[in-house]
């Protein structure tokens, strides 16, 4: 079951509107700012906020006193301000008292060591007493605010899994015992599917279940154990989440619920499929990617986002107005920046945009993270933006926007957690595999040929697109096998990716040739049998650094693809199998591929199965998408152009992929939002610089 789609409302006459805003920490400044704080909002056209991420300490400052005075007068004054509250059950830090009363509640490292508190998070999710004070704090509050007008939402915990997602404490290997015992029935079954007569790790019983703690140098950890323990730290920080809702929903059952996300370049750690079935709206906490990959990254996270979805619009709880502290390079946005980014999330299906934080820190880890209010104050470059910004998203309510939905692709390009996770194992014939970032080449590469695909969830339907795409795709059950095949043979058109298929759920190899996934099955639709794997790298000095290949149909799109990483040594089986690629010249003859097939399509009943059996870089993977895989397109590949669409309104967003000026013609509807963008003489023409952003009705 997936709980029931439910939108904030704002303190607008109806309850409409683009939501915007961020974190705001009062408890951070005296109370004399306060009403400052409040001024500058409304100036700059703030509607909601996000309150108490952090505050458990101000709110129980000691185990037997309480105060929430200073949280009621805070609310107040925003709610009388029309400043709606996303307010949160406060656990992510708890307040040192606890951990000096029960030291038992922090997580331990793989080492055995406590994880120390002091930061976020610094508690194990599966600690009773832990529990036991979180979910007594989510019970006051909701008794205290359930029925407060001005507080529209709840925001459970922050950024779950951010500092606990291992946790190597006894409570964690009772729980993970517990889990196993609920998953497999017997230990039999459980020793089958960790494969332990290898190296001897047979269990007698499930008090011998073990978690993946340091095994000194040799310190190898059985992969199907190590899959295991991802799958129940997720899970058991999704049982924290819905315990805590759960709390407050009996008391307060009437207003949504979410937690944020986190989904960007770097960071996709948790099964947000599983999560996104159990909150009543989707938000993510997104942070942008510095170079030239700035606009696609983003694009190409929302486009997950709006599946999670499940195509309703979705919150960007957190980015940034520029800079963060947290990286080794923490580059300030651009001009426009600010800008384009937020109007970027609306273009992908975002309804709220937020910011971490309303005013930058005078102290603490993050006081050189950009905020909507600078250190500089309000006579800044940044809070001018800030204030452009908002008033841009007033309009583009206004127009209608909200509630509208992104139109899908054609292309769904598959993501799974579980994949990501596994490509991180270091067992496999490479330890540079990148589920996650390969995703995002292939979205760079349907955008550089002019075409935009979609990023699904392997778990999700996918059975209405024409072309899925799985890059790297490491794990694939018999079932999810089934699944890919029936597709095909229903007139679909499925790509594999070179390390895709390789092994099952519990991480056993399938065997009888690469890709094996159901028992051959992936093979058969490919029509092709892979023997061995060419690993290449620089470790290996002397040797050569990467593999040619040369087109083998007359189309020679691929004349010239380069291969860094990895090729797979197969045998063409399919009688009616076309190979469109070889590796091709003197390294490619050093190992024994000379010739070899290296991208594949095989007809498969009334569809098609492609193999690419290599890694390749964005611009060759934009090669092979134009000449095979892209319907032809008006869409001008500098530009990033969605559509939101509703049964009343049509909006085409149009955004600069590059630095330079783009020069747009037949654009038709009327101009809602010109940012950085000049109409030209004809109509229907538009100049948009850099960063800009045309946002048209029609």
């Amino acid at each position: 079951m997936r709980r029931n789609f439910e939108w904030p409302k704002l303190l607008t006459a109806d309850g409409r509107g683009i939501a915007f805003g961020g974190d705001y920490n009062p408890d951070q400044w005296s109370e004399d700012i306060w009403d400052d704080d409040i001024r500058l909002m409304k100036q700059a056209g703030v509607n909601t906020v996000a309150l108490a991420i952090f505050s458990w300490d101000r709110i129980q400052p000691t185990e037997d006193r309480w105060d929430f005075g200073w949280l009621d007068r805070i609310i107040d004054k925003l709610g009388n301000a029309g400043i709606a509250v996303d307010l949160a059950s406060a656990t992510a830090t708890a307040p040192l008292w606890l951990y000096e009363s029960h030291p038992e509640v922090l997580p331990r490292d793989k080492y055995g060591h406590p994880v120390n508190a002091g930061s976020r998070q610094s508690w194990s999710p599966t600690s009773p007493v832990f529990k036991e004070y979180a979910l007594t704090l989510c019970r006051k509050l909701a008794e205290r605010y359930g029925t407060n007008p001005y507080v529209t939402a709840w925001h459970m915990g922050n950024e779950y899994g951010w500092n606990n997602r291992e946790d190597y404490s006894d409570n964690a290997l009772d729980a993970f015992r517990a889990w196993c015992r609920r998953k497999y029935g017997t230990i039999g079954a459980l020793n089958q599917a960790w494969g332990t007569t290898f190296w001897g790790q047979e269990m007698n019983g499930f008090d011998e279940v073990l978690i993946p703690r340091f095994m000194g140098a040799d310190s190898m950890v059985n992969p199907g154990q190590k899959l295991d323990f991802e799958r129940f730290g997720n899970d058991m920080l999704l049982d924290f989440y819905k315990a805590e809702r759960d709390a407050i929903a009996e008391i307060c059952p009437d207003k949504p619920f979410t937690t944020n996300f986190m989904v960007s370049t770097d960071q996709c750690c948790m099964d947000y499929a599983a999560w996104a079935k159990e909150v009543n709206f989707v938000s993510n906490d997104h942070y942008f990617h510095e170079g030239e990959s700035h606009l696609d990254e983003l694009a190409c996270s929302d486009a997950l986002m709006d599946s999670l979805a499940l195509g309703k619009p979705w919150y960007v709880m957190e980015h940034s107005t520029s800079a963060v502290q947290w990286k080794p390079l923490n580059t300030r946005k651009r001009k426009g920046e600010t800008v384009r980014d937020s109007l970027a999330h609306v273009a992908m299906g975002a309804d709220a945009i937020n910011f971490f934080q309303w005013r930058a820190s005078a102290f603490g880890a993050e006081a050189f993270h950009s905020a909507m209010v600078p250190h500089a104050g309000e006579d800044t470059k940044l809070f001018r933006q800030v204030c452009e910004l908002g008033a841009s998203l007033h309009t583009l309510a206004d127009a209608g926007v909200q509630g509208t939905e992104l139109a899908h692709s054609d292309t769904a390009i598959l993501f799974s957690a579980e994949s990501e996770w596994a490509t991180r194992s270091q067992t496999l014939p490479s330890m540079k595999l990148n589920h996650w970032h390969d995703v995002r080449d292939w979205y760079r590469a349907f955008l550089d040929a002019g075409s935009r695909a979609d990023i699904v969830p392997l778990a999700y339907d996918w059975s209405s697109y024409k072309t899925v795409v799985l890059p790297t795709v490491l794990i694939l059950s018999a079932a999810d096998a089934q699944r890919l095949a029936d597709f095909a043979a229903a007139g679909g058109r499925v790509v594999v990716g070179y390390a895709t298929g390789l092994i099952d759920e519990h991480f056993h190899t399938w065997l009888g040739g690469y890709p094996g996934a159901g028992d051959g099955l992936l093979r058969s639709m490919l029509g092709v049998r892979g023997e061995e794997f060419n690993i290449l790298g620089a470790e290996a000095e002397g040797e050569p650094g990467e593999i040619r290949l040369s087109s083998a149909d007359d189309s020679a799109a691929l004349d010239g693809t380069t291969t860094r990483l990895w090729q797979n040594d197969v045998n063409v089986t399919g009688e009616h199998a076309q190979v469109l690629a070889t590796y091709a010249g003197e390294e490619a003859d050093e190992w024994e591929l000379d010739g070899t097939a290296a991208v594949t399509r095989n007809p498969y009943g009334s569809g098609e199965a492609y193999f690419v059996g290599c890694d390749l870089d964005v611009a060759d993977l934009t090669k092979l998408v134009r000449a095979y895989l892209a319907a032809p397109s008006q869409d001008n590949a500098d530009v990033l152009h969605t559509v939101r669409e509703s049964a009343d309104a049509t909006f085409d967003f149009y955004l600069p992929r590059g630095k330079e000026t783009v020069e747009l013609q037949g654009i038709e509807g009327e101009p809602v939002i010109l940012f950085q963008t000049e109409r030209g003489e004809k109509p229907g023409s538009y100049t948009v610089r850099r960063n800009g952003v045309l946002v048209v009705r029609r």
